[in-house]
């Protein structure tokens, strides 16, 4: 039929179905809608949006979409309006052949909710195509001794529509020797036979010309000719007998191309030409053409292509054989083919999520996919598995659809990415298996806080280190990622002798670096706690913390200091008393010095650095004690002039130096003889200042004399029954060390000594002595009675505590 005739047939049919409107069911869970073919594309098929019960702009955003089955997808989602509708143009033909019915399958899937479902359009009919016969020539052979009314097949036409649409009928161009008559097959097909009328006559006319005609029932009805050529021939009274009335072969689908499948085999009784059989098809697609060879001469099938099982499992087909004169007889064939496992499963991965966090629940859905094998019976049964030591399992959905969940609760320190691998196995013998490798990436959350390799540091730092200079680093690890892994961190507040600690030591947030604001100083503090804090950038952040000890070291930065004999602050010079008469070994003073730092740098040494009379006195190495080496005699000048250098024992030691004046004299009235015959300063000012302590010390002594005697009287008054009383006075044998005389224009001042005074009956052997001064490294106490002045009060020889009687003179 014509092409304007196809369009005007299949322009009537769509324009019936937008009048009657297209059919949609649902039935059991399923959906179906019905769209005619050679419809353009976009065309309507559907609302289905309306059938699952959404609204159209939910299609977007639930990710609905159409999951197709391993073919082109023939379909399309219009999420703006929400319809099914054509993807392309559909040939009912190519997709179902002649099928009573023709139904496309797909499955409709919801994203979010990782629902399915089944969706089938039902492809309708039009007429578009006219019947064809195979050939458009066929040549019959008719003796010409054929008695009237035998009936000869003639090649039936084609037409792959279906219904009316269909071949409905023949017609042949008129002549005088022969008619048409249709016979119709089991199947519904209609098969034309030419009839003898009249009796041929080869020598009236040899060759007769005909036409056939094949009508379908469309509206408006296409068709299709062919044109018969018959030849009258001589008689040939027996016709080729084939030895089985239908030849059938069974082979595997795997034959190699040019297998000899079957042989056919007819016997002709005639003899010559009429008796030379030749073999060729009959009833024939041209799809067998394609695939099997027939040979003329020996009868033999052959394979001219590869059989596949999946595409057919068997082949019917007509051979006839002909004698020469064309006296011809059909036999059937049938070719069977068996399965071969030859098709291994295949996986569709209809969705997966490529990433999920590590607190997903177990029994989440992360991955939906199809299988299928196109083999048959147990090569076509297919099992899917996964390793067995993965955080995952298997669930059946519908159909052949499976979704992979999670089984166990996963965590991204252990690991981040798994490499899932989906092994589908077919029953076959050997199975054959597909690997299908899913990578599923393991987000993080923040469930670990940062942690520190130690539970403590300990950072040690010498004194006077430089202001802001680096000290130590602390360093906290976090498994997590990204911004749950980024550590900060921080000083926790504290104060240090009521500053704030910030005010000592910082830390860099970012680095951990600890650094010191201020140079610390070991004489002020020895030790800062500190504890830092670790914490990551999560929400909610999490955090640790670790203690840290910095110890100040300490270093040789403070020089000795001298106690004793205090420097006075008005430029004078202490004086120290030795009686002529000491003994070599005779404690003349000591020299007390500390030193702030500790340690070997706060180990003091003691030296004589300088002496006016080299020999005279020595200094303890380690005791500061200046003692007499030798006796006095009266040649050695009565002022002695003596610098003493302490020393400590740090790397580069520091040194401090006094300058101390002996005054030797046997007693305090040879001490004021010979005071003016010490050197007076040519400062008139600090001469009368000199002069005014001479004549206080002069007066003090008298009065502490008069003030003994008086005591000594009222003794021997109460003892007057006694034969001898002793008791403790003064008298003044030796004159102490630690009794200064200012000279030299240097302020004087009498330090605290202590005296015993022994009184007897007879008041010409009572004596007063001063004993030898042991000084400890220290000052005496503030508490001792040294403290009581004897020139303001009278003097109690009961009133330091259980001692011997002793006062204590300044």
């Amino acid at each position: 039929m014509a092409a304007p005739e196809r369009g005007r047939n299949y322009r009537g049919f769509l324009l019936l179905s937008i009048l009657l409107g297209t059919r949609s069911e649902a039935w059991a869970g399923h959906i179906l809608y019905s769209v005619p073919e050679e419809t353009d594309k976009g065309s309507f098929v559907g609302n289905i949006a309306k059938n699952l019960g959404l609204e159209a702009q939910e299609l977007a955003e639930r990710g609905v979409r159409i999951v197709s089955r391993g073919r082109t997808q023939l379909f399309a989602l219009n999420k703006r309006t929400g319809s099914l509708v054509t993807a392309g143009r559909i040939d009912r033909e190519e997709l179902c052949a002649q099928s009573a019915r023709c139904l496309v399958s797909f499955n409709i899937l919801i994203e979010d909710k990782m629902n399915l479902y089944p969706i089938e359009v039902e492809i309708m009919d039009v007429n578009d195509n006219a019947p064809r016969f195979l050939t458009e020539e066929m040549n019959v052979k008719i003796m010409e001794n054929t008695a009237p009314g035998v009936r000869f097949p003639l090649k039936e036409a084609r037409d792959p529509d279906v219904g009316t649409n269909s071949l409905q009928s023949y017609q042949l161009s008129p002549n005088r020797h022969f008619s048409l008559l249709v016979q119709t097959g089991e199947d519904g097909t209609k098969y034309p036979e030419l009839v003898l009328e009249r009796v041929l006559d080869r020598e009236e006319e040899a060759i007769h010309h005909l036409l056939l005609t094949a009508s379908d029932g469309g509206d408006p009805p296409l068709s299709g000719t062919a044109r018969i050529q018959v030849a009258v021939v001589d008689v040939n009274d027996h016709a080729p007998v084939f030895s089985l009335p239908q030849y059938q072969v069974t082979v595997p689908e795997n034959v190699p191309v040019g297998t000899r499948l079957l042989t056919v085999n007819a016997i002709d009784l005639d003899e010559g030409v009429n008796g030379e059989v030749t073999y060729s098809f009959w009833k024939i697609t041209p799809k067998i053409l394609q695939i099997f060879q027939l040979n003329s001469h020996t009868g033999e099938l052959s394979t001219l292509e590869s059989l596949d099982y999946e595409e057919s499992s068997y082949y019917e087909m007509e051979v006839q054989a002909q004698d020469g004169p064309g006296s011809m007889t059909r036999a059937k064939v049938r070719v069977t083919i068996l399965d071969v496992n030859d098709n291994a499963p295949e996986v569709t991965i209809t969705s997966v999520s490529s990433s999920i966090p590590e607190d997903t629940p177990p029994g989440t859905v992360i991955a939906l996919f199809y299988f299928q094998d196109r083999d048959s019976g147990k090569n076509g049964e297919v099992t899917c598995t996964i390793s067995e030591n993965l955080p995952f399992k298997l669930e059946r959905s519908i159909d052949n659809y499976y979704r992979l969940v999670t089984a166990k609760n996963l965590d991204r320190e252990i690991l981040s990415v798994y490499n899932i691998t989906l092994k589908t196995t077919d029953g076959g013998t050997p199975p054959l298996s597909t690997e299908t490798h899913i990578s599923i990436k393991v987000s993080d959350t923040n469930d670990n806080p940062p942690s520190f390799p130690h539970s403590a540091y300990s950072v040690y730092v010498p004194e006077n280190n430089p202001r802001g200079a680096s000290i130590f680093t602390v360093t906290a690890h976090d498994p997590d990622s990204d911004e749950n892994a980024r550590v900060t961190y921080s000083l926790d507040e504290d104060t240090i002798q009521g500053v704030p600690l910030s005010s000592y030591v910082s830390i860099n947030s970012d680095t951990g670096v600890l650094y010191a604001l201020h140079s610390f100083d070991y004489e002020q503090f020895r030790d800062l706690q500190l504890r830092v804090t670790a914490h990551d950038s999560g929400d909610p952040p999490l955090s640790s913390n670790v203690s840290l000890s910095l110890f100040v070291l300490d270093q040789n930065d403070n020089a000795p200091e001298i106690l004793y004999p205090a420097i006075p602050t008005d430029g004078s010079t202490g004086v120290e008393l030795a009686p002529r008469s000491a003994e070599p070994g005779y404690l003349v003073t000591k020299v007390v010095a500390v030193d702030r730092d500790s340690g070997q740098n706060a180990w003091l040494s003691y030296r004589l650095l300088k002496a006016s009379e080299p020999g005279l006195f020595v200094v303890g190495l380690h005791t500061g004690e200046v003692r007499t080496a030798r006796a006095l005699l009266d040649r050695d000048a009565l002022k002695q002039s003596l610098v003493v250098a302490v020393q400590d024992h740090g790397q580069l030691p520091l040194s401090a130096t006094v300058t101390l004046t002996v005054a030797v004299a046997d007693s305090i009235p040879d001490v004021l003889a010979d005071l003016g015959s010490l050197e007076v300063s040519h400062d008139s000012e600090a001469s009368g200042l000199t002069l005014y302590l001479v004549v206080a010390v002069a007066v003090v002594s008298c009065v502490f004399l008069a003030f003994v005697i008086i005591l000594l009287a009222l003794r021997l008054r109460r003892w007057s029954t006694s034969r001898m009383l002793q008791a403790s006075g003064g008298g003044f044998a030796g004159v102490p060390a630690s009794h200064f005389v200012g000279v030299d224009g240097v302020h004087a001042f009498l330090q605290t000594y202590s005296q015993e005074v022994s009184l007897t009956a007879d008041s010409g052997k009572s004596h007063l002595i001063f004993p030898q001064p042991n000084y400890a490294d220290t000052l005496i106490s503030d508490d001792s009675c040294e403290k009581k002045d004897p020139f303001l009060a009278p003097i109690d020889f009961h009133e330091c505590k259980d001692e011997a009687q002793s006062i204590q003179v300044s």
